[in-house]
């Protein structure tokens, strides 16, 4: 009989709630920002502003990506009109997209010297072009709002979201995954993301699932900021694409040395700074708030994804949550899942964007009425540099173990959707 892994008992409640983030918020962090993060648009400042340190420029340059924003700009100084602006952000957004993509399977010629599955560049290059499009100057009046809604259509195009199609026809099995961008940068700026990474690796490929059957994966990235979410950018981009897949699964960064399946996901957000350094406690925001669910589940295969040989991380079938139990005043930490009629303080994933996109893709699965939908969460090792490569401050910005892990995950992420699309 298969050994089904779960995570173990008596779990702190500290590692519990550890989601994409594994670090202490920086002390700066605030709580009082609108929506989107930052004035005119998705994020702002704080992110824009890490764009002149060293590490990014390098990361730019030694990608060959540091011609992307200048390139946007001239592309964006012809546009003679608002319509036409439209146009030029959601061809060079798709651009982008299309070019991480493509330098990270291979495709095109390997300009620069950094590995080309890395997801770094297409973080970086965004902010670049977002930066041109928030001091762009045109010979038309553009307001805040219209300006707001080219810097959203950038993002969008950017990140794959508006792009999600999977060919017509049957004999396949249509697997949708989402990945994030890198985060906790004040803590180290060379930073990437596992799954940022995977989701440019397997965008619009073909996989051999484990029965012996073909599955075609689309793919999409995300950004690490509470407002996004709140704004409802996971549900806008998955309401039309998971009535056509037989298969999901949002993924993010989580523990060290471990792939884990999280069973459950809470409607809770813990306050750790994003990507803007801003916070955000309480219930998830959602639509229709007085139907919404303390818990959602994962409908993922999880006990044929953990019995299987996937690679060579472990991978966990982790059922403890956070909860605040009926008449109960203070949160307990259960090795087991919720208890009934209990307030959700951490799913399995966390209180994080982690957790967050998982509890938002599954209860939108549920209310479309998908609940028999194989969908929900999983959580990669941390991508980590070697073991002489851990100061920020002198480190380089990539060395064979950062490399070798990153593929190894990716690699054993495409070993998961085999395993779990031919469960399904």
């Amino acid at each position: 009989m298969p050994r089904i892994r779960t995570a173990p008992l008596g779990l702190a409640v500290a590692t519990v709630t550890l989601a994409l983030a594994l670090v202490p918020p920086p002390a700066a962090a605030t709580t009082d920002a609108g929506p989107g993060g930052g004035a005119g648009g998705p994020g702002g400042a704080v992110e824009d502003a890490r764009l002149d340190r060293a590490v990014p420029r390098e990361i730019l340059r030694r990608s060959g990506f540091d011609t992307v924003a200048p390139e946007f700009a001239r592309a964006l100084a012809g546009a003679g009109s608002y319509r036409e602006a439209e146009r030029t952000v959601e061809r060079q957004g798709a651009r982008l997209w299309r070019r991480a993509v493509d330098r990270a399977q291979g495709r095109g010629p390997a300009i620069g010297d950094l590995g080309r599955g890395d997801d770094r560049p297409l973080y970086w290059a965004r902010l670049g072009m977002i930066r041109e499009l928030r001091s762009w100057q045109p010979d038309f009046a553009v307001g805040d709002a219209a300006r707001a809604r080219l810097i959203d259509r950038l993002e969008r195009s950017s990140r794959g979201q508006d792009s999600i199609h999977h060919p017509a026809g049957k004999g396949f099995r249509k697997v949708l995954l989402t990945g994030f961008d890198p985060f906790t940068l004040d803590r180290d700026v060379r930073i990437g993301n596992p799954s940022g990474a995977t989701a440019l690796a397997l965008d619009g490929t073909w996989i051999r699932t484990a029965d012996g059957g073909r599955a075609r994966v689309e793919t999409a990235v995300f950004p690490v900021r509470w407002a996004d979410f709140a704004d409802g950018t996971v549900e806008r981009a998955l309401r039309d694409t998971l009535p056509r897949v037989d298969l999901f699964t949002t993924v993010s960064q989580g523990r060290v040395g471990r792939f884990d399946i999280e069973r459950y996901n809470g409607a809770w957000r813990g306050g750790f700074p994003d990507n803007e350094n801003l916070s955000r406690t309480g219930t998830v925001p959602v639509a229709d708030p007085a139907t919404q669910p303390q818990w959602t589940t994962t409908t993922l295969p999880h006990r044929a994804i953990v019995a299987a040989e996937t690679g060579p991380f472990p991978v966990y079938d982790n059922t403890a949550v956070t909860e605040v139990p009926a008449g109960s005043a203070g949160p307990v930490t259960r090795p087991d899942g919720p208890t009934a009629g209990s307030t959700a303080r951490a799913g399995g994933g966390g209180d994080y964007l982690s957790n967050e996109i998982a509890y938002r893709a599954t209860l939108l699965r549920d209310r479309l009425g998908l609940a028999a939908l194989p969908g929900g969460h999983v959580h990669t090792p941390v991508l980590r540099f070697g073991a002489g490569n851990t100061d920020p401050a002198t480190g380089a910005v990539t060395d064979p173990e950062f490399e070798r892990e990153r593929a190894a995950i990716v690699a054993q992420v495409r070993a998961i959707i085999g395993v779990a699309a031919a469960s399904s």
